[in-house]
């Protein structure tokens, strides 16, 4: 074989490579670094009912809208000690109609979401259930390149486990908490990284003694390729006036997987993350008392 002959054959080789590349990378235009996406096919236009979603949730967020299932160890409300918690939560969320475009996954969706978050203490004979948030919600995302909002308006109510109440030695007094809530998350790509702020004011609020401003800001990495495992980290903070703006920190890192059994079709994600938390309870019949942990969890995110 000549020189000319064998450079001519690599460089067919290496156009058909480019050309494929270009197709996957054109395929792939509608998924999303940071997790979620659109359907190809939906990619434009007006949709009704459509698949994915054009904000990713916030991997670090406690209440972000997810399944999950984790175990926690370290200092809560409901004891002096320390102890070990079993910590679910269920929630999805259901897209109205999106206005797709320019680009395949931008545009600007109205979506319908709810979830429970509930905590068991696993160091007590019947795995006692502590508290459990019910939240549903109306969220406005939108995006545009690597910038992508959030507005919601959600309600959020929450209710002391049965089996705390009857506890001989429970101090805990239960509190009607529910109130609804005005949220403005804006977030920013670049590259691996992601960051993110806004803010949150509670309406309707029970007890009306609850302060009504919230801020909450983080900042997210992926690194490994779009399409299998890749490593994630995630630091997410929130601060309220009723708790004279206390940080509460959550930092999240493990492993992400995405996959999609079809080309054209948002992804689908679970991950195995390690988790720390210090700063006001999240779990809404404690938000007056703070709390410490640390633990591991099976996510996913269909």
């Amino acid at each position: 074989m000549t020189t000319t002959s064998r450079t001519g054959r690599l460089a067919v080789a290496a156009l058909a490579a480019a050309a494929l590349g270009s197709s996957a990378a054109a395929d792939e235009g509608h998924i999303l670094r940071c997790g979620t996406g659109v359907h190809a096919g939906e990619a434009e236009g007006l949709v009704p009912l459509p698949q994915g979603d054009v904000f990713c949730p916030l991997l670090a967020d406690p209440k972000a809208i997810r399944s999950f299932v984790s175990f926690l160890w370290g200092k809560f409300p409901t004891s002096e000690q320390t102890l070990h918690l079993g910590s679910i939560g269920v929630g999805d969320g259901f897209a109205l109609f999106r206005l797709g475009g320019p680009k395949p996954g931008d545009g600007l969706q109205l979506g319908l979401e709810a979830a429970v978050f509930a905590q068991f203490d696993l160091d007590s004979p019947s795995d006692d259930l502590l508290n459990a948030d019910y939240l549903v919600g109306f969220p406005l995302t939108y995006r545009y390149a690597g910038f992508s909002a959030r507005a919601r308006i959600y309600h959020q109510s929450s209710h002391l486990g049965d089996e705390l109440l009857l506890r001989a030695d429970n101090e805990i007094q239960r509190q009607n908490l529910a109130y609804e809530s005005a949220e403005l998350i804006v977030s920013q790509e670049l590259g691996v990284l992601r960051f993110y702020a806004g803010g949150e004011y509670l309406f309707n609020r029970k007890p009306s003694t609850l302060d009504p401003r919230l801020v909450h800001a983080g900042a997210e990495a992926r690194v490994g390729p779009m399409r299998g495992l890749r490593l994630v980290a995630a630091v997410d903070v929130k601060s309220t006036e009723q708790q004279e703006w206390k940080p509460a920190v959550s930092v999240r890192a493990g492993v992400e997987a995405a996959w999609w059994r079809r080309e054209g079709h948002p992804p689908r994600l679970w991950s195995i993350l390690g988790e720390y938390y210090d700063g006001p309870s999240p779990y809404g019949q404690f938000f007056l008392e703070s709390t410490r942990y640390v633990g591991a969890g099976f996510h996913v995110q269909l």
